[in-house]
């Protein structure tokens, strides 16, 4: 299907109301003979890797639980050189390098503005950065790239298109428009690092470990400092995706290079990046 019919068709839906329906649906209890039915056709479909997960496909009772199913100890090696910066999800790599002229590629000519994406903030303006997208078969938790402290989060409500390429391909400004929650994370090496969770159609609800906000339930927009910042160890859990979505990583000026590339897959904890 080409990619303008693809958006025109999506542009013609009540987004934000068919993701909440999606979602509820999911997180709907129901039979357990067609729970368990649905989620077998989920994992054959996409091709999830279970094994890797905390329990059996008999212990989620909903589909959402499955989305954010909990990995075994163990299951995702954390890069341990001290110059490490790693990834903070499972995906694919969409882009990643420096930030020029204040502009975050998205596809020829639809370059979009970093203070546009963090409402304002230009501290990573000349700095580097990530973006990965996470598909329905990944992991759907989201981890720190760096030991820090958490302290503070922006909540900016939004659209809810979708982020696959045939509409990164054509929507203008797309992860500066979609739903945000922007996660504020102190370094000791690698200075002030974002960690901005991009929601996308479908994927209405994202939460975090260290406050109370669920997203897409009518919170209004906000910027909340933390009264006693949150301590994380390297991949130490930030926060989950119900479903997959995209996570964008920003990086200050001269703290920190990406090693990796357009279409490069990640697992989260694997060295994307060294401190400069």
């Amino acid at each position: 299907m080409k990619d303008g019919l693809v958006i025109t068709l999506l542009s013609l839906l009540p987004r934000k109301r068919v993701t909440y329906a999606m979602g509820a649906l999911s997180r709907l209890p129901g039979p357990t003979w067609l729970q368990r039915m649905v989620m077998r056709w989920f994992v054959r479909r996409y091709g999830l890797n279970l094994d890797e997960a905390v329990g059996t496909i008999d212990d989620y009772p909903t589909l959402s639980s499955l989305f954010i199913r909990r990995l075994k100890d163990g299951a995702r090696p954390v890069a341990e050189g001290a110059d490490a910066v790693v990834s903070p999800a499972d995906g694919l790599v969409y882009a990643a390098g420096r930030i020029e002229d204040g502009k975050l590629p998205q596809a020829p000519e639809l370059d979009y503005a970093v203070t546009t994406l963090l409402d304002g903030d230009t501290r990573y303006e000349g700095g580097d950065f990530a973006v990965i997208y996470l598909s329905p078969k990944d992991y759907h938790r989201v981890h720190s790239p760096r030991e820090g402290r958490v302290v503070g989060h922006r909540y900016l409500p939004g659209r809810l298109w979708p982020v696959f390429p045939a509409a990164t391909r054509r929507i203008r400004d797309l992860f500066a428009r979609n739903e945000r929650l922007v996660i504020r994370l102190e370094t000791e090496a690698a200075g002030e690092v974002a960690v901005v969770m991009v929601g996308a159609f479908g994927v209405g609800r994202m939460a975090t470990v260290f406050a109370d906000l669920v997203t897409n339930t009518g919170a209004p927009k906000g910027d909340r400092q933390l009264p006693s910042p949150h301590s994380v160890g390297r991949a130490g859990e930030l926060g989950r995706f119900e479903m997959g979505s995209t996570v964008v990583l920003l990086t200050e000026p001269g703290k920190v290079e990406f090693t990796c590339g357009p279409g490069d897959p990640v697992r989260m904890g694997a060295k994307i990046g060294t401190l400069r």
